[in-house]
């Protein structure tokens, strides 16, 4: 089976998250703090950064199983980011040449020095039955009779610049923009060998090594990143191959999986959940099959917050937060351009989705219930009350007019406790609110008795001795929640039968 274009596809929209990952934080300015110390994820160093932090990796590995047929190929594409440095020139008044300058504004634009970013990608395409065998030949020399092969990629980036012109309105040259970047070498590698044990599973390593000889001496952080791999993460194809999860592995591969050695990056199945021939190996973990929301109105280059929130934060910056924005990076200016005129109805999108309908109360029933009304059944918890759980969907309240707050029950000890039962409260030490223990010997009344998307119950109370507060409350729906091991029935000092 091949790797179908439209799965390709979904991988990638999820690497390309990855890969401009904390590229640029909001508020998406140079001047920011945060935006001072950039690239947290995936960022392979060169080896002689080590002398400045040892604690910066210059090599990273994801190990993973797979099962192939014979004739079968795999592919690796190796994606990074490689620093580059944006530099401003002006035309000088007097002399007419140009010049570099920290800022030039031209017509309203403003351009800015910045450490800018552009995308690499490098591919390997290798057969699983030359590496093998390969492999077997080569361990029959070795004399250990071990089976696997390796196949390298040798990465190099020449240094080099590019530049383009800045114009004013007039169509005259005023500036120039000059994109430098350092020299760059790497080596991607596959390593392949076949697992003991009647399964004839595969053992995949893809590792990335920086390789990087800096021309001076590496004094920072911002030293190293220009010969640095940024965001280093793998796409991995397997044609007529399926990949085993490494997050669920099956029981028979659960040994193996606990064998394999990933180091800066983890691998999870990629593409959609009917996908089993596409791996991602991301330096940030990832559960299998990961996809972009379909809300999303574009990258925020901050994948671990929520779109709603960024969205509006940044729509509150001021003309003049944005304007320095939108000089920092082109990217936030396209961010920027993109959040000014979303449509309400997209950010409305933002606000929240159902991913998948499930009962709050177990399965929904196969066959329909007979006809006239119906009592939900009892089901026992463990301790001393049982629960009347719905058995329909929560969300479509009339889909069951026997799941009402208001005529809903639960047993405790015994005894039915529905609206209007009289209870006394004793929070138990697991609550987290210390104002509850207050509380503690109260008498209240029973105002609902609730069940939330989990099934588990609360009982909504309003304390005895305060009936304007009580009145308050039920006008606002604002009551105090106890969870039925944390009540029990009548007042304090008075026959359980009470609350009958």
């Amino acid at each position: 089976m091949t790797v179908r274009r439209e799965h390709l596809g979904q991988a990638r929209q999820v690497a390309d998250a990855i890969l401009y990952e904390g590229y640029l934080l909001y508020p998406y300015r140079k001047s920011a703090q945060k935006n001072r110390a950039r690239f947290q994820f995936g960022v392979l160093m060169p080896p002689a950064y080590a002398t400045v932090d040892a604690c910066e990796p210059s090599a990273s590995q994801a190990e993973f199983l797979v099962e192939c047929r014979p004739g079968a190929e795999l592919w690796v594409l190796i994606r990074f980011l490689h620093l580059r440095r944006r530099i401003v020139q002006g035309v000088d008044p007097v002399t007419g040449r140009l010049r570099e300058t920290a800022r030039l504004l031209v017509d309203g634009t403003e351009y800015t020095r910045w450490d800018e970013a552009t995308d690499r990608e490098h591919r390997i395409v290798a057969s699983v039955d030359e590496l093998l065998a390969a492999g077997a030949a080569g361990g029959d020399a070795a004399g250990d009779g071990a089976e696997g092969g390796s196949a390298e990629l040798a990465i190099h980036v020449e240094a080099g610049q590019e530049s383009e012109d800045i114009t004013d309105a007039a169509g005259s040259v005023v500036g120039r923009l000059i994109h430098r970047w350092d020299t760059l070498d790497a080596m991607a590698g596959v390593h392949l060998e076949r697992l003991p044990g009647p399964y004839g599973v595969l053992r995949c390593r893809v590792r990335v090594e920086n390789r990087s000889q800096p021309a001076a001496e590496l004094r920072n952080r911002d030293d190293g990143l220009r010969c640095a791999l940024i965001s280093a993460h793998a796409l991995i194809g397997a044609e007529d191959g399926t990949f085993l999860s490494m997050t669920d592995p099956p029981e028979w591969a659960s040994k193996l999986v606990a064998e394999c050695t990933n180091t800066g990056m983890w691998p999870v199945l990629a593409g959609p959940r009917d996908c089993g021939n596409l791996m991602m190996a991301s330096p940030i973990i990832l559960y299998d099959h990961p996809e972009i929301a379909p809300e999303s109105a574009g990258d925020l280059f901050d994948a671990t917050e929520i779109d709603e929130i960024l969205t509006l934060r940044t729509l509150t910056l001021t003309d003049e937060e944005k304007a320095e924005a939108r000089a920092t990076d082109p990217r936030a200016a396209d961010l920027m351009d993109r959040l000014d005129g979303l449509p309400p109805e997209i950010l409305e999108k933002m606000h929240g989705a159902i991913r998948y309908l499930a009962p709050a109360g177990g399965p929904v029933p196969t066959a329909p219930p007979p006809s006239g009304p119906q009592s939900p059944p009892e089901v026992t918890t463990p301790g001393e009350y049982t629960v009347q759980r719905p058995s329909v969907p929560w969300w479509d309240p009339g889909a069951d007019t026997s799941v009402s707050p208001q005529t809903d029950h639960v047993v405790v000890n015994g005894v039915r406790v529905a609206k209007g039962s009289r209870v006394v409260l004793r929070p138990g030490s697991r609550r987290a609110d210390a104002q509850d223990l207050f509380l503690a010997g109260r008498a209240a009344v029973v105002e609902a008795v609730l069940f939330d998307v989990d099934g588990q119950v609360h009982v909504a109370v309003t304390p005895d001795g305060d009936p304007l507060l009580a009145d308050l409350q039920r006008t606002h729906g604002r009551f105090l929640y106890f969870s039925p091991d944390e009540i029990e029935p009548g007042r304090p000092g008075r026959p359980k039968e009470e609350a009958r």
